[in-house]
């Protein structure tokens, strides 16, 4: 057994020495060198999008126009990426047209009718979108081509908005020179001041408005409650009021001044004949005119009857 043993331990020894003779420092630094390069085309392929180890579905969209796009652009189809662009080729037999080769996910399904484009972004970027029909029942091969258009999207839109900005320009500067001109005049100043004055006059008034609010206001709604609050009971007293004994009592009182006003117009009463009798009347005028006459008399001879005398001694 300890023979068996030494054998066994030899032999490994040999043939770790035989690994080692022919794993020369030269030998390793090579095959370090190749797995470098082999992590280094992984990387480069996977920065740009593709992946060595995944499998894919590849197509073809001719083109007559590309518009600058490279391999590795992204391929979007409803806004998702689905592939990259694998590769261009220009096709010599058929002049302007070029075939682009895209690899896609192998589950997506192309229908047949589908198209693509090429989109130009704002920033200079080409991306190509896979426009998908509505068929569900037929659909592309892997290896099929798919007809391609361009569509300049945003620099399109851009370009037919240049004449008419252009000639919106002239106008912008008639516009300009109009302001301009409206802001070099001195009234300009003066206004905004006047503007601003008018707006402290403002401040200042709602100020007041504030305060009529805050004191006058409740105190002129106290008092129109004490009214309303009055006029309640006034109405209450009014509805206390037996109003038919009332307009029995005018009725009674407007029949006795009737009587009495009917009494005055006939002759059979003492008030009657007094206002009614012109004799009552005449003798009261030949009363008066007697009394003017004594008078008058009275005035001319007062010694007829008047008499005074010291001495006593009367005048014939």
């Amino acid at each position: 057994m300890p023979l068996l043993k030494n054998s066994k331990k030899q032999k490994t020894n040999k043939d770790y020495n035989t690994m080692t003779k022919y794993l020369t420092k030269e030998v390793r630094i090579g095959i370090a060198g190749i797995i470098a390069l082999c992590i280094l085309v992984y990387g480069i392929n996977y920065l740009k999008g593709v992946q060595m180890f995944k499998p894919t579905s590849y197509f073809y969209v001719k083109f007559h126009n590309v518009n600058g796009l490279t391999k590795s652009s992204p391929v979007f189809a409803d806004g998702f990426r689905v592939g990259i662009v694998h590769d261009l080729f220009y096709d010599y037999n058929q002049s302007g047209t070029v075939i682009v080769e895209i690899d896609v996910e192998p589950s997506l399904r192309i229908p047949k009718g589908s198209t693509a484009e090429l989109v130009s972004e704002l920033m200079g970027g080409i991306r190509m979108n896979l426009l998908l029909a509505n068929n569900p029942r037929e659909k592309h091969q892997v290896g099929d081509t798919i007809p391609g258009s361009l569509n300049n999207g945003v620099v399109d839109k851009v370009a037919e908005l240049m004449p008419q900005v252009e000639k919106i320009l002239p106008k912008l500067d008639s516009i300009l020179a109009s302001l301009n001109t409206i802001l070099a005049d001195p009234a300009i100043p003066s206004t905004l001041h006047s503007m601003q004055n008018t707006m402290a006059n403002m401040e200042v008034t709602s100020r007041q408005l504030q305060a009529i609010m805050s004191k006058d206001i409740p105190q002129l709604t106290q008092k129109l409650n004490t009214i309303g609050d009055n006029f309640v009971v006034i109405s209450d007293n009014l509805k206390e009021i037996d109003y038919a004994a009332a307009f029995a009592s005018i009725d009674s009182t407007l029949a006795n001044v009737k009587m009495i006003t009917d009494q005055l117009g006939r002759k059979d009463n003492t008030i009657g004949l007094l206002l009614n009798d012109p004799s009552l009347y005449n003798n009261l005028n030949e009363t008066t005119a007697n009394a003017a006459t004594l008078l008058e008399d009275l005035k001319s001879h007062p010694k007829r009857y008047v008499h005074f005398s010291l001495f006593g001694k009367k005048d014939k």
